[in-house]
């Protein structure tokens, strides 16, 4: 009978253990599965021989027509990330971009701080960039570049829940601050396969545009669009 008794307390002792162990799991946090931010943005892509032009657009729409014009007389290809506001004043222009086979992604709307931004208001700027450029193109946009490449975790997650991949580059041309036409050539052509090179609609950018591309011709290096590159 005592040995029944014993073994019985023994029994409700594990079953309790197992209880307060049961219990203890279910009122952790739950961990963390997603990888951090920074391995969740692109600064590069996988092509073997091409690489990608980004041009970041909220001002410049005089450049951007010249831009356009060496693209097309080089058969080359580009990705513009375009600011909503910009792009909402200049539809016809968007819709040259688009039509001359280039990729458009969001640029943001305001060219805001996004690593200042919490994940709700992250996804009110993304978001409404994203639905003017939807609408307005009549075609998915799939990319995301923030301004001054400032980004948080709330930002690429906001980017994620839009179905955004968040792109920043491997190769600065510098060419808002620094405005030499020497300088943004010979940053823009120290490349390798895979690289994202950002630029922006400068008249010293329009002017080394020609001599960048007959370096990448020259060197069999195709120009291909981000989500190309990517692959």
């Amino acid at each position: 009978m005592k040995s029944k008794r014993a073994l019985a307390a023994i029994t409700n002792g594990v079953l309790a253990c197992i209880v307060i162990v049961v219990a203890a799991v279910c009122f952790l946090p739950a961990a963390r599965t997603a990888s951090a931010p920074e391995e969740r943005v692109f600064r590069r892509g996988n092509s073997t021989d091409g690489v990608s032009l980004m041009f970041n657009v909220y001002w410049g729409t005089a450049e951007v027509y010249e831009i356009l014009d060496v693209l097309q007389t080089y058969g080359a290809t580009a990705t513009f990330f375009v600011g909503g506001c910009w792009a909402d004043d200049n539809i016809s222009c968007l819709k040259e971009i688009s039509e001359g086979g280039h990729e458009i992604g969001s640029h943001g709307y305001f060219h805001l701080n996004h690593d200042m931004l919490d994940y709700s208001a992250n996804v009110r700027e993304i978001g409404a960039s994203l639905e003017f450029l939807s609408l307005a193109l009549h075609a998915p946009v799939t990319l995301f570049a923030p301004p001054s490449g400032a980004y948080s975790e709330d930002t690429v997650a906001a980017a994620e829940s839009l179905g955004l991949k968040t792109i920043l580059w491997s190769r600065d041309t510098i060419d808002w601050r620094d405005k030499d036409a020497d300088l943004c050539f010979s940053r823009a052509t120290d490349v390798q396969a895979g690289d994202f090179v950002l630029m922006h609609p400068m008249a010293h950018t329009a002017r080394a545009l020609p001599r960048i591309l007959e370096a990448y011709r020259e060197r069999g290096i195709r120009t291909v669009t981000v989500s190309e590159n990517l692959g």
